[in-house]
């Protein structure tokens, strides 16, 4: 079956599994409405919220609306009349933002964030806002993981992950500062991107370590992804080629390997047959191998620096706060300022260290998470394999495709070098090409 042709058959029976390219195309084709769209997203929503919680608030008279508008106007952007979901740490004006704390119950800013009004100004309508976890810190909302309730979708962008991994948006914004995206897509089953640090404005976004704090995507696609990055940042998409040769990737177990669950270490040795099958070139890599004082740095600059990002809430609104959190801004503001000084210097010599390994790589292949989701949906998440890399500041990108033991997703990311979002893309673009066609022959042929 052509690739148009499945996209109808899609279309007709359930265009809440389209992807946001796919919807943008039919619609630009004349072969959908943006209403259509948005009613196929509210409908699913109306059938599972119930049971997944991946939203705090919704609208659907005015998302409707909005439809209605697109549909009546001339295209805006990449993005016209398609459906988006927005993580409850970030801005909007038409729509309460509560941080995921009790304290903001209600809140509504002045304005949209930075990338809220870019995605509008893109044409793209803003479904509604999806749960954090409390300040996008330790203590869980109400989400649960779309493939098997009673475990966890991982946090702290859990809603947005949830939301996309279950056809309720097809994309979505979310954070991260230590791997609040790459885990949970990891767990949800969806692909999630971390740009480079200070890629796109984090305006109007509430911070929590801004050493680090980085806005995270979520859709089904690498091309989605691409698609979304364009909205964000006009000429994204032009840094993102189709390659034309298999990547030369090396493989990081890094210091956390011997945490690595079964069902990840299967899912890192079939992600590189598939890839070198596909003809890609996989080295061993020991670059990040003695990185541990990155780690302590970058959890010294966090405590460090969220405690003070939080000093309002921590000091006037205290018993608002979760006793977890209370704890860790605590231990946070009695760090000294010499020791956050050198986890500073710590974490820019380690980003200069690991540069060179990307002189005869194209990426780094290494694991989303340790392994499957917890079976406890409000069990911290793991923060093994996502840290370091978030630490360095560099590009990662969680791609989906793999279960493990009891059938839940488990992702492998891909790691670039800093500034190489583009290129970054371009590979997981073909793994993830490589991947679905391997998923294809499995199944005995196209369908």
């Amino acid at each position: 079956m052509r690739a148009e042709e499945r996209e109808e058959t899609i279309m007709d029976s359930d265009p809440a599994r389209l992807t946001a390219r796919q919807m943008a195309d039919l619609r630009a084709a004349g072969k959908t409405t943006s209403e259509a769209l948005v009613r196929a997203c509210l409908t699913r929503i109306a059938l599972r919220e119930d049971e997944v919680g991946a939203w705090t608030h919704l609208d659907a008279e005015a998302a409707l609306a909005e439809a209605r508008r697109a549909d009546a106007t001339p295209a805006r952007g990449p993005l016209h009349g398609i459906p988006v979901a927005v993580k409850d740490i970030i801005d909007t004006a038409d729509m309460p933002t509560a941080y995921g704390s009790g304290i903001y119950a209600g809140h509504r800013p002045a304005a949209d964030a930075a990338c809220v009004a870019l995605l509008r100004e893109a044409g793209a309508i803003v479904l509604g806002k999806t749960v954090t976890t409390e300040f996008a810190a330790v203590t869980p909302g109400k989400t649960r993981n779309p493939h098997n309730l009673a475990h966890s979708p991982g946090g702290s962008s859990s809603g947005s992950a949830a939301a996309v991994a279950d056809f309720m948006a097809p994309l979505a914004l979310g954070t991260q500062t230590v791997g609040s995206t790459v885990r949970p897509a990891s767990y949800c089953g969806a692909v999630g991107f971390k740009p480079t640090w200070q890629t796109f404005s984090l305006a109007g976004i509430k911070p929590q370590a801004e050493t680090f704090d980085t806005l995270g995507l979520f859709a089904r696609s690498v091309g989605d992804v691409v698609l979304l990055g364009d909205a964000l940042l006009g000429g994204f998409a032009a840094g993102v080629p189709l390659r034309d040769r298999p990547p030369r990737l090396g493989f990081s177990r890094t210091p956390h390997w011997p945490n690595a669950e079964p069902s990840t270490r299967r899912a890192m040795d079939t992600a590189m047959a598939v890839l070198r099958a596909a003809g890609a070139d996989i080295v061993d890599c020991d670059a990040a191998d003695g990185f541990d004082d990155a780690l302590d740095a970058h959890w010294t600059i966090l405590c460090f620096e969220i405690a003070r990002v939080l000093s309002y809430e921590r000091t006037a609104r205290r018993d608002g706060l979760s006793e977890a959190l209370r704890g860790l801004l605590d231990r946070g503001m009695d760090i000294p300022l010499a020791d956050y000084r050198a986890a500073l210097e710590t974490v820019a010599r380690r980003g200069r260290d690991i540069a060179p390994a990307f002189a005869e790589l194209d990426a780094l292949l290494t694991p989303a998470a340790a392994g499957e989701a917890p079976s406890d949906p409000r069990a911290p998440s793991d923060l093994l394999f996502q840290r370091l890399w978030t630490a360095l500041r560099l590009p990662a990108i969680t791609l989906p495709g793999f279960t493990g033991d009891t059938g839940l997703p488990v992702g492998i990311q891909l790691i670039g070098p800093a500034g190489g979002d583009g290129a970054l893309l371009a590979v997981a673009q073909w793994a993830e090409g490589a991947f679905e066609r391997a998923a294809t022959e499995d199944r005995g042929g196209p369908a």
